[in-house]
């Protein structure tokens, strides 16, 4: 997908997303990563118009879950982490606001990791369908608009190619 409603939203922290690409492996632990959601979630929330950079949500006394998300999504790609994308969409189908979150897939499973919200990963065979519903998603350098999220995660995948039905 050439574009999105929130690309210029998003240029402050899009070259943090397309320099984190990682050549590692699966080497991050869930217990790291849930220390990291423990971490972030007990920054004050405040909402916030403008994406702020991992670096200005470490220095600042609150965030929103664009912050929080993006700090947690350099923080995995940072140590090795692969198949981590930053997801734009809706918490619940009545949430008058977007969410962002982090969306993780291992070999074992594909996690929602919401550092505004959940005290942990969660898998996503624990979250009901009618939560968490991808609009926009960017991994690296690549962005897909999910057009049909009931069956985002039909299967399980090692490239956010295969488990997204998305247009690019």
């Amino acid at each position: 997908m050439k574009a999105t409603p929130y690309d210029n939203q998003m240029a402050r922290i899009r070259p943090i997303l397309t320099s984190l690409n990682s050549t590692g492996g699966q080497n991050l632990s869930l217990a790291v990563v849930n220390h990291w959601i423990e971490d972030l979630r007990s920054i004050p929330y405040v909402f916030s118009t403008q994406w702020m950079t991992p670096a200005e949500v470490e220095r600042a006394p609150a965030a929103d879950c664009k912050g929080k998300s993006v700090l947690l999504y350099q923080l995995m790609c940072g140590q090795g982490a692969t198949n981590v994308r930053l997801v734009i969409g809706k918490r619940a189908p009545a949430s008058l606001l977007t969410h962002t979150w982090v969306e993780w897939t291992t070999r074992s499973a594909t996690y929602v990791l919401d550092p505004t919200i959940n005290r942990s990963a969660c898998s996503i065979r624990q979250i009901p369908s009618n939560s968490y519903i991808p609009y926009y998603v960017y991994a690296g350098a690549q962005k897909y608009r999910a057009t049909e999220p009931v069956n985002l995660y039909a299967g399980l995948s090692h490239t956010s190619d295969e488990l997204l039905v998305a247009e690019r």
